[in-house]
């Protein structure tokens, strides 16, 4: 099971409150384990101007205040962006042919000067799954899973990401899901 460049989105059932209604695009996935970052979860009273001035670097916003997503309960004081090409970025890792993870200053650096990816997020922390765990989470009917739709975490409010998400999978209301399955 390849989960590289899939969403996982959480089934109704799920109530850990780290990952309920969660949207999550699993960065990475090999034998070793998963990373994924939760594309539908705001810092409230963070920006992206107040991780630029920690980093002590100028900030020259283009269109207002941008947000800082909650991208993790694991190591929430790493930095992460998910984005849109160009990738030449240092450390720069490929999720699909549109879309990457980066977490190096060079990028940062670029977006404070409005220089950067034209569409990104800028997220603190990750989900991160061990060998075999996300798998079984999957079999154990805690996620949903579809190809990543970029209009989901670029063009969808936050709000919204979940059930859009959910729409991808044509499930127009997710109350009507059971996390009960079987095989005949």
């Amino acid at each position: 099971m390849e989960l590289r460049g899939e969403f996982l989105i959480a089934m109704p059932m799920l109530t850990d409150p780290n990952f309920r209604q969660t949207v999550v695009c699993i960065c990475e996935h090999s034998a070793d384990g998963a990373l994924g970052l939760i594309v539908n979860r705001i810092y409230p009273a963070l920006t992206a101007k107040d991780i630029f001035e920690e980093l002590k670097m100028k900030y020259v916003p283009e269109t207002g205040p941008l947000p800082v997503y909650n991208g993790g309960p694991v190591h929430t004081g790493d930095l992460f962006v998910l984005h849109e090409p160009p990738f030449g970025w240092e450390g720069c890792r490929p999720i699909r042919p549109d879309l990457a993870l980066t977490n190096t200053k060079d990028l940062l650096a670029a977006i404070a000067e409005g220089q950067g990816p034209r569409r990104f997020l800028i997220l603190l922390g990750y989900a991160g799954w061990g060998p075999d765990q996300l798998e079984a989470e999957v079999l154990e009917n805690s996620w949903l899973t579809v190809p990543v739709d970029q209009r989901v975490i670029f063009d969808t409010p936050v709000a919204r990401r979940w059930a859009d998400a959910m729409k991808l999978m044509n499930i127009p209301d997710p109350a009507f899901l059971s996390g009960i399955s079987g095989s005949a």
